[in-house]
């Protein structure tokens, strides 16, 4: 056998981005369904006790309410725009924006820990005393209040958790650890082979040199480290997903503003 350089090619299946859309779509119908539930439960009561409605409705803050729909309809925009620009490959800006969405997210749960203590400090809380000399209905909408505007709040959580997992990944020095197991005897019998792994475009990932013959089995641990300014394809998909989930929280909450708050 004449002696020279072998490449060892292994192609990197494409991530399944139509599949993962899908899941994504399918985990937020389930959402709408959870709240659409409590929706019509509301619905309900509301009907059932409209004038009880009308009186609890005018003890919360109106104020609070519309700056927290504005800090989430900008946080929508932000999240937006910074899957714009990664999309454009302008990973700079793209952090950025989601950096600030992800300090709205926690504009808004401070506004709303202040606004449940005010009630909490006035005895207006599920099981006080003070809830239970109220009206009936009125009993019923603090408590639907608390739980519906309480179940949205540990979704800003979430979504924060998710926006703040997906900034680190697009801000990390991209790098993929992979550990690949090949039997090289019956292929390759050179001294000093020279292994390729190549991506799905055919550009060379990794290097592994000096493999001796001997050996029966090689464990290849290859580490890809691309230019840091360009865009891992992998990353805005998971930054679409998350987008989709904060915009539906965002959403969830532009119904949760005026059923509560505009009512009176």
């Amino acid at each position: 056998m004449s002696s020279h350089a072998h490449a060892l090619v292994l192609h990197k299946h494409p991530s399944d981005v139509e599949g993962a859309k899908i899941a994504m779509w399918m985990f937020l119908f389930t959402e709408v369904l959870l709240f659409g539930g409590l929706f019509i439960l509301y619905a309900i009561f509301r009907y059932m006790f409209p004038l009880d409605f009308h009186n609890a409705a005018a003890e919360l803050n109106t104020a609070l309410g519309a700056t927290n729909t504005l800090v989430l309809l900008t946080s929508s925009l932000t999240v937006a725009l910074s899957i714009e620009a990664l999309g454009r490959g302008n990973r700079k800006l793209s952090l950025w924006l989601l950096g600030l969405t992800i300090v709205l997210a926690g504009c808004f749960l401070v506004i709303k820990y202040f606004e449940w203590g005010a009630k909490i400090h006035h005895g207006i809380y599920p099981g006080s005393e003070h809830l239970q000399t109220l009206a009936n209905g009125e009993n019923i909408f603090f408590n639907l209040y608390y739980a519906m505007t309480g179940l949205h709040g540990i979704h800003v959580i979430v979504g924060m958790a998710v926006l703040g997992t997906v900034f680190y990944f697009i801000a990390r020095k991209p790098r993929n650890l992979e550990t690949i197991d090949i039997n090289i005897l019956d292929t390759i019998r050179d001294k000093n082979p020279r292994l390729a792994v190549l991506s799905e475009n055919g550009s060379e990932l990794g290097l592994v040199a000096d493999v001796d013959d001997a050996l029966e089995r090689v464990e290849v641990k290859m580490f890809f480290r691309p230019d840091p300014d360009k865009m891992d394809p992998r990353n805005h998909i998971k930054l679409e997903n998350s987008g989709l989930y904060w915009h539906i929280v965002d959403i969830i909450w532009i119904f949760l503003f005026p059923l509560f708050y505009l009512i009176t």
